[in-house]
């Protein structure tokens, strides 16, 4: 006789696997979207260009299956960054706004083109969208948010730019305040080799 575990549909875990394919349910769109929208929540960026490192990435995305996203994350009210979950914040424009702000980068990037780029966006309940997104990690280990950070980061400000350039920065040159900052810690044929490495698992 085995003892089975009874089915929660409340269990977290499978609460956040209902909001992860919500998102993967969404349509594809331009990067950014082409509308603004009002709403915080989960996304999913994914890459079709001629990168060489990311030819693996690009071969499971066209044509037009767009499977394995190179990015996931989240945008949250403003509120939730001073304690709490936000409950109740106003969203505003949260949402849209990060996801103009990484198409920024993407252009300013000297070896990306924003046109290779597409995303998948899903506006949530503001106490889901951390749990939406680490199900989407987990599920995917996507290359921008495992193996090369930085991607998602801002201008650190005067007075911090002793900080370390991101690997994100270093294999994608192109961000003026990214200049400013000391070396990275890896060079970029490192950082190649790191990705050959963890596309290749």
């Amino acid at each position: 006789m085995t003892d089975e575990t009874p089915y929660n549909p409340l269990d977290k875990l499978h609460l956040g696997e209902s909001v992860a394919d919500a998102l993967i349910s969404r349509p594809i769109m331009e990067l950014p979207p082409p509308q603004q929208f009002i709403g915080a929540g989960i996304y999913a960026i994914y890459y079709a260009g001629n990168f060489v490192p990311y030819k693996p990435i690009t071969r499971k995305n066209i044509p037009d299956r767009w499977t394995t996203p190179i990015y996931v994350g989240k945008a949250i009210p403003p509120g939730a960054r001073k304690g709490g979950l936000g409950l109740g914040a106003t969203s505003g424009n949260t949402l849209y706004n990060r996801l103009r702000d990484h198409a920024d980068s993407i252009i300013l990037a000297e070896n990306l083109d924003i046109a290779d780029f597409k995303v998948r966006y899903l506006v949530v309940d503001d106490i889901w969208i951390p749990l939406g997104e680490n199900m989407l990690i987990e599920k995917y280990a996507p290359l921008w948010n495992r193996f090369i950070d930085g991607f998602g980061n801002h201008d650190p400000g005067r007075g911090r730019y002793a900080q370390k350039k991101s690997p994100w920065d270093m294999l994608h040159p192109g961000r003026p305040w990214a200049n400013r900052l000391s070396a990275c810690e890896k060079t970029e044929g490192q950082l190649i080799e790191k990705i050959k490495n963890a596309l290749s698992e």
